[in-house]
Protein backbone atom coordinates (compact mmCIF):
# COMPACT_ATOMS: atom_id res chain seq x y z
CA UNK A 1 0.00 0.00 0.00
CA UNK A 2 2.99 2.31 0.41
CA UNK A 3 3.10 2.76 -3.38
CA UNK A 4 -0.48 4.02 -3.53
CA UNK A 5 0.00 6.29 -0.52
CA UNK A 6 3.31 7.73 -1.73
CA UNK A 7 3.42 11.30 -3.06
CA UNK A 8 6.35 10.35 -5.32
CA UNK A 9 4.00 8.82 -7.89
CA UNK A 10 1.29 10.61 -9.82
CA UNK A 11 -2.36 9.62 -9.68
CA UNK A 12 -2.10 8.56 -13.34
CA UNK A 13 0.68 6.08 -12.50
CA UNK A 14 -1.27 4.66 -9.57
CA UNK A 15 -4.41 4.22 -11.70
CA UNK A 16 -2.36 2.42 -14.36
CA UNK A 17 -1.06 -0.04 -11.78
CA UNK A 18 -4.65 -0.85 -10.79
CA UNK A 19 -5.47 -1.40 -14.47
CA UNK A 20 -2.44 -3.68 -14.93
CA UNK A 21 -3.50 -5.63 -11.83
CA UNK A 22 -6.99 -6.18 -13.26
CA UNK A 23 -5.55 -7.24 -16.64
CA UNK A 24 -3.23 -9.63 -14.81
CA UNK A 25 -6.15 -11.22 -12.97
CA UNK A 26 -7.97 -11.61 -16.28
CA UNK A 27 -4.95 -13.43 -17.77
CA UNK A 28 -4.76 -15.73 -14.74
CA UNK A 29 -8.48 -16.47 -15.11
CA UNK A 30 -7.85 -17.30 -18.77
CA UNK A 31 -5.11 -19.73 -17.75
CA UNK A 32 -7.19 -21.44 -15.05
CA UNK A 33 -10.21 -21.78 -17.35
CA UNK A 34 -8.11 -23.38 -20.08
CA UNK A 35 -6.46 -25.70 -17.57
CA UNK A 36 -9.89 -27.02 -16.58
CA UNK A 37 -11.10 -27.16 -20.19
CA UNK A 38 -11.12 -30.79 -21.32
CA UNK A 39 -11.39 -29.72 -24.97
CA UNK A 40 -8.10 -27.82 -24.84
CA UNK A 41 -5.40 -30.05 -26.42
CA UNK A 42 -2.62 -28.33 -24.41
CA UNK A 43 -4.14 -27.29 -21.07
CA UNK A 44 -0.87 -27.21 -19.08
CA UNK A 45 1.12 -25.14 -21.56
CA UNK A 46 -1.80 -22.76 -22.00
CA UNK A 47 -2.14 -22.38 -18.24
CA UNK A 48 1.56 -21.68 -17.73
CA UNK A 49 1.62 -18.99 -20.41
CA UNK A 50 -1.45 -17.07 -19.27
CA UNK A 51 -0.91 -17.49 -15.53
CA UNK A 52 2.72 -16.33 -15.66
CA UNK A 53 1.82 -13.40 -17.92
CA UNK A 54 -0.89 -12.48 -15.42
CA UNK A 55 1.56 -12.52 -12.52
CA UNK A 56 4.03 -10.32 -14.41
CA UNK A 57 1.33 -7.82 -15.36
CA UNK A 58 -0.29 -7.71 -11.94
CA UNK A 59 2.84 -7.65 -9.76
CA UNK A 60 5.55 -6.48 -12.16
CA UNK A 61 6.26 -3.24 -10.30
CA UNK A 62 7.02 -5.09 -7.09
CA UNK A 63 8.85 -8.12 -8.48
CA UNK A 64 12.68 -8.03 -8.60
CA UNK A 65 14.05 -7.62 -12.13
CA UNK A 66 15.66 -11.07 -12.05
CA UNK A 67 12.41 -12.73 -11.04
CA UNK A 68 10.48 -10.89 -13.76
CA UNK A 69 13.08 -11.93 -16.34
CA UNK A 70 12.88 -15.59 -15.30
CA UNK A 71 9.09 -15.49 -15.44
CA UNK A 72 9.17 -14.01 -18.95
CA UNK A 73 11.49 -16.81 -20.09
CA UNK A 74 9.20 -19.43 -18.51
CA UNK A 75 6.20 -17.79 -20.15
CA UNK A 76 7.81 -17.88 -23.59
CA UNK A 77 8.71 -21.59 -23.48
CA UNK A 78 5.18 -22.98 -24.10
CA UNK A 79 4.58 -20.27 -26.72
CA UNK A 80 7.77 -21.23 -28.60
CA UNK A 81 6.87 -24.92 -28.40
CA UNK A 82 3.34 -24.13 -29.67
CA UNK A 83 1.78 -25.49 -26.51
CA UNK A 84 -0.63 -22.57 -26.10
CA UNK A 85 -4.01 -23.50 -27.56
CA UNK A 86 -7.62 -22.45 -27.21
CA UNK A 87 -10.28 -24.69 -25.77
CA UNK A 88 -14.03 -24.65 -26.11
CA UNK A 89 -15.41 -21.38 -27.46
CA UNK A 90 -18.86 -20.38 -26.24
CA UNK A 91 -19.59 -17.62 -28.75
CA UNK A 92 -23.05 -16.25 -29.42
CA UNK A 93 -24.98 -17.96 -32.19
CA UNK A 94 -25.93 -16.15 -35.39
CA UNK A 95 -29.55 -16.00 -34.26
CA UNK A 96 -28.55 -14.43 -30.92
CA UNK A 97 -26.34 -11.90 -32.68
CA UNK A 98 -29.10 -10.89 -35.08
CA UNK A 99 -31.62 -10.60 -32.26
CA UNK A 100 -29.26 -8.36 -30.29
CA UNK A 101 -28.64 -6.19 -33.35
CA UNK A 102 -32.37 -5.78 -33.95
CA UNK A 103 -32.77 -4.69 -30.34
CA UNK A 104 -29.81 -2.30 -30.12
CA UNK A 105 -29.16 -1.37 -33.74
CA UNK A 106 -26.58 1.32 -34.48
CA UNK A 107 -26.58 2.38 -30.83
CA UNK A 108 -23.92 -0.31 -30.40
CA UNK A 109 -21.37 2.31 -31.47
CA UNK A 110 -22.18 4.58 -28.51
CA UNK A 111 -20.20 2.48 -25.97
CA UNK A 112 -17.32 2.26 -28.44
CA UNK A 113 -17.26 6.03 -28.93
CA UNK A 114 -17.29 6.56 -25.17
CA UNK A 115 -13.84 4.96 -24.97
CA UNK A 116 -12.37 7.39 -27.49
CA UNK A 117 -14.17 10.41 -26.03
CA UNK A 118 -12.94 9.77 -22.49
CA UNK A 119 -9.41 9.09 -23.75
CA UNK A 120 -9.36 12.48 -25.51
CA UNK A 121 -10.93 14.30 -22.55
CA UNK A 122 -8.39 12.84 -20.12
CA UNK A 123 -5.52 13.60 -22.49
CA UNK A 124 -6.57 17.26 -22.82
CA UNK A 125 -7.96 18.08 -19.37
CA UNK A 126 -6.81 15.25 -17.13
CA UNK A 127 -10.37 15.39 -15.69
CA UNK A 128 -8.96 18.01 -13.35
CA UNK A 129 -7.01 15.43 -11.36
CA UNK A 130 -4.11 14.60 -13.66
CA UNK A 131 -5.43 11.51 -15.43
CA UNK A 132 -3.68 10.40 -18.64
CA UNK A 133 -5.07 9.27 -22.00
CA UNK A 134 -4.48 5.63 -21.00
CA UNK A 135 -6.46 6.22 -17.81
CA UNK A 136 -9.19 7.62 -20.04
CA UNK A 137 -9.22 4.46 -22.16
CA UNK A 138 -9.73 2.38 -19.01
CA UNK A 139 -12.50 4.66 -17.77
CA UNK A 140 -14.05 4.51 -21.24
CA UNK A 141 -14.09 0.71 -21.11
CA UNK A 142 -15.85 0.86 -17.72
CA UNK A 143 -18.44 3.32 -19.08
CA UNK A 144 -18.88 1.13 -22.19
CA UNK A 145 -19.58 -1.92 -20.01
CA UNK A 146 -22.19 0.01 -18.02
CA UNK A 147 -23.85 1.27 -21.21
CA UNK A 148 -23.94 -2.22 -22.71
CA UNK A 149 -25.53 -3.60 -19.54
CA UNK A 150 -28.20 -0.88 -19.74
CA UNK A 151 -28.83 -1.54 -23.44
CA UNK A 152 -29.18 -5.29 -22.97
CA UNK A 153 -30.20 -6.76 -19.63
CA UNK A 154 -28.70 -10.10 -20.66
CA UNK A 155 -25.23 -8.58 -20.38
CA UNK A 156 -23.93 -9.58 -16.96
CA UNK A 157 -20.41 -9.04 -15.55
CA UNK A 158 -19.70 -12.70 -16.33
CA UNK A 159 -20.54 -11.99 -19.98
CA UNK A 160 -17.70 -9.50 -20.30
CA UNK A 161 -15.35 -11.72 -18.32
CA UNK A 162 -15.98 -14.74 -20.53
CA UNK A 163 -15.87 -12.71 -23.75
CA UNK A 164 -12.51 -11.24 -22.70
CA UNK A 165 -11.18 -14.71 -21.97
CA UNK A 166 -12.48 -15.95 -25.33
CA UNK A 167 -10.70 -13.15 -27.18
CA UNK A 168 -7.43 -13.77 -25.32
CA UNK A 169 -7.61 -17.49 -26.01
CA UNK A 170 -8.36 -16.89 -29.69
CA UNK A 171 -5.51 -14.44 -30.20
CA UNK A 172 -3.11 -16.49 -28.05
CA UNK A 173 0.53 -15.48 -27.52
CA UNK A 174 0.22 -12.85 -30.27
CA UNK A 175 -1.55 -10.70 -27.69
CA UNK A 176 1.76 -9.92 -26.01
CA UNK A 177 3.53 -8.94 -29.25
CA UNK A 178 2.52 -5.24 -29.04
CA UNK A 179 4.03 -5.08 -25.54
CA UNK A 180 7.30 -6.58 -26.73
CA UNK A 181 7.47 -4.31 -29.77
CA UNK A 182 6.81 -1.26 -27.61
CA UNK A 183 10.00 -2.03 -25.71
CA UNK A 184 12.17 -2.45 -28.80
CA UNK A 185 12.47 1.26 -29.60
CA UNK A 186 13.90 2.05 -26.18
CA UNK A 187 16.17 -0.99 -26.25
CA UNK A 188 17.55 -0.20 -29.72
CA UNK A 189 18.10 3.47 -28.85
CA UNK A 190 19.90 2.60 -25.62
CA UNK A 191 22.01 0.03 -27.48
CA UNK A 192 23.17 2.66 -29.98
CA UNK A 193 21.59 1.03 -33.03
CA UNK A 194 20.90 4.49 -34.49
CA UNK A 195 24.59 5.39 -34.40
CA UNK A 196 25.53 2.12 -36.10
CA UNK A 197 23.00 2.78 -38.87
CA UNK A 198 24.34 6.32 -39.26
CA UNK A 199 27.90 5.03 -39.76
CA UNK A 200 26.73 2.55 -42.40
CA UNK A 201 24.61 5.08 -44.29
CA UNK A 202 27.41 7.66 -44.32
CA UNK A 203 29.24 5.42 -46.82
CA UNK A 204 26.21 5.39 -49.15
CA UNK A 205 24.73 8.91 -49.14
CA UNK A 206 26.89 11.65 -50.73
CA UNK A 207 27.73 14.47 -48.33
CA UNK A 208 25.01 17.15 -48.36
CA UNK A 209 22.66 15.32 -50.75
CA UNK A 210 19.37 15.88 -48.91
CA UNK A 211 17.22 14.19 -51.57
CA UNK A 212 19.23 10.98 -51.31
CA UNK A 213 18.99 11.22 -47.54
CA UNK A 214 15.21 11.55 -47.76
CA UNK A 215 14.91 8.47 -49.98
CA UNK A 216 17.08 6.36 -47.66
CA UNK A 217 15.30 7.74 -44.57
CA UNK A 218 11.84 6.92 -45.98
CA UNK A 219 12.78 3.43 -47.17
CA UNK A 220 14.61 2.81 -43.90
CA UNK A 221 11.50 3.79 -41.94
CA UNK A 222 9.42 1.33 -43.93
CA UNK A 223 11.91 -1.54 -43.61
CA UNK A 224 12.68 -0.94 -39.94
CA UNK A 225 8.98 -0.78 -39.13
CA UNK A 226 8.55 -4.11 -40.91
CA UNK A 227 11.20 -5.55 -38.60
CA UNK A 228 9.93 -3.95 -35.39
CA UNK A 229 6.22 -3.89 -36.20
CA UNK A 230 5.88 -0.42 -34.70
CA UNK A 231 6.48 2.83 -36.61
CA UNK A 232 6.59 4.85 -33.39
CA UNK A 233 9.49 2.76 -32.13
CA UNK A 234 11.23 2.75 -35.51
CA UNK A 235 11.15 6.53 -35.99
CA UNK A 236 13.25 7.09 -32.86
CA UNK A 237 16.05 4.88 -34.11
CA UNK A 238 15.86 5.97 -37.77
CA UNK A 239 15.73 9.69 -36.97
CA UNK A 240 18.83 9.42 -34.79
CA UNK A 241 20.63 7.34 -37.40
CA UNK A 242 19.50 8.89 -40.70
CA UNK A 243 16.83 11.55 -40.35
CA UNK A 244 18.76 14.12 -38.38
CA UNK A 245 22.34 13.79 -39.69
CA UNK A 246 21.45 13.39 -43.39
CA UNK A 247 18.18 15.35 -43.74
CA UNK A 248 17.24 17.67 -40.88
CA UNK A 249 20.79 18.87 -40.21
CA UNK A 250 20.87 20.29 -43.76
CA UNK A 251 17.87 22.57 -43.23
CA UNK A 252 14.89 20.37 -44.12
CA UNK A 253 11.56 21.23 -42.47
CA UNK A 254 11.34 18.96 -39.39
CA UNK A 255 7.52 19.13 -39.26
CA UNK A 256 7.05 17.97 -42.86
CA UNK A 257 9.85 15.41 -42.77
CA UNK A 258 8.86 13.98 -39.40
CA UNK A 259 5.17 13.67 -40.31
CA UNK A 260 5.79 12.01 -43.67
CA UNK A 261 8.55 9.79 -42.30
CA UNK A 262 6.11 8.40 -39.77
CA UNK A 263 3.57 7.66 -42.50
CA UNK A 264 6.35 5.89 -44.42
CA UNK A 265 6.68 3.73 -41.34
CA UNK A 266 2.96 3.04 -41.48
CA UNK A 267 3.52 1.70 -45.01
CA UNK A 268 5.82 -0.84 -43.39
CA UNK A 269 3.07 -1.64 -40.90
CA UNK A 270 0.87 -2.70 -43.81
CA UNK A 271 3.50 -5.20 -45.01
CA UNK A 272 4.57 -7.12 -41.91
CA UNK A 273 3.12 -9.83 -39.65
CA UNK A 274 5.05 -8.16 -36.81
CA UNK A 275 2.27 -5.54 -36.76
CA UNK A 276 0.12 -8.09 -35.01
CA UNK A 277 -2.78 -5.80 -34.10
CA UNK A 278 -3.43 -5.00 -37.74
CA UNK A 279 -2.27 -7.98 -39.79
CA UNK A 280 -2.17 -11.07 -37.58
CA UNK A 281 -4.84 -10.68 -34.91
CA UNK A 282 -7.65 -10.16 -37.48
CA UNK A 283 -6.55 -13.36 -39.22
CA UNK A 284 -6.89 -15.25 -35.93
CA UNK A 285 -10.19 -13.63 -34.96
CA UNK A 286 -11.78 -14.23 -38.37
CA UNK A 287 -10.28 -17.73 -38.79
CA UNK A 288 -8.93 -16.78 -42.22
CA UNK A 289 -7.49 -19.65 -44.24
CA UNK A 290 -4.62 -17.54 -45.62
CA UNK A 291 -2.37 -16.28 -42.78
CA UNK A 292 -0.83 -13.63 -45.06
CA UNK A 293 -4.09 -12.73 -46.79
CA UNK A 294 -4.42 -9.32 -45.12
CA UNK A 295 -0.83 -8.35 -45.93
CA UNK A 296 -1.01 -9.45 -49.58
CA UNK A 297 -3.93 -7.09 -50.17
CA UNK A 298 -2.16 -4.20 -48.45
CA UNK A 299 1.28 -4.38 -50.12
CA UNK A 300 0.29 -2.64 -53.41
CA UNK A 301 -1.32 0.21 -51.47
CA UNK A 302 1.77 0.53 -49.27
CA UNK A 303 4.12 0.76 -52.26
CA UNK A 304 2.00 3.46 -53.95
CA UNK A 305 1.84 5.44 -50.70
CA UNK A 306 5.60 5.17 -50.24
CA UNK A 307 6.32 6.61 -53.68
CA UNK A 308 3.86 9.48 -53.15
CA UNK A 309 5.27 10.31 -49.73
CA UNK A 310 8.88 10.32 -50.90
CA UNK A 311 7.95 12.73 -53.69
CA UNK A 312 6.10 14.93 -51.18
CA UNK A 313 9.07 14.95 -48.80
CA UNK A 314 11.42 16.04 -51.59
CA UNK A 315 9.07 18.75 -52.88
CA UNK A 316 8.05 20.13 -49.47
CA UNK A 317 11.36 19.86 -47.64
Amino acid sequence: MSFFMSADYSLSTKVMEIIYFIIGLLCIYCGVKNLKDKENPEPLGTFIFWAVLGVVLALGRWLPSLVSGILVVVMCIPAILKKVKKGAVSAATKAETEATYEKIGMKIFVPTLSIGVLAVVCAITGMGIGLSALNGVALGVLVAIILLMIMNRDNKPSTFLNDSERMLSTVGPLSMLPMLLACLGSVFTAAGVGNVISDLVSHIIPEGNVNAGIVVYAIGMMLFTMIMGNAYAAITVMTVGIGYPFVLAHGANPVVIGMLALTCGFCGTLCTPMAANFNTVPVALLDMKKPMGVIKNQVPVAIIMMVVQIVMMILLK
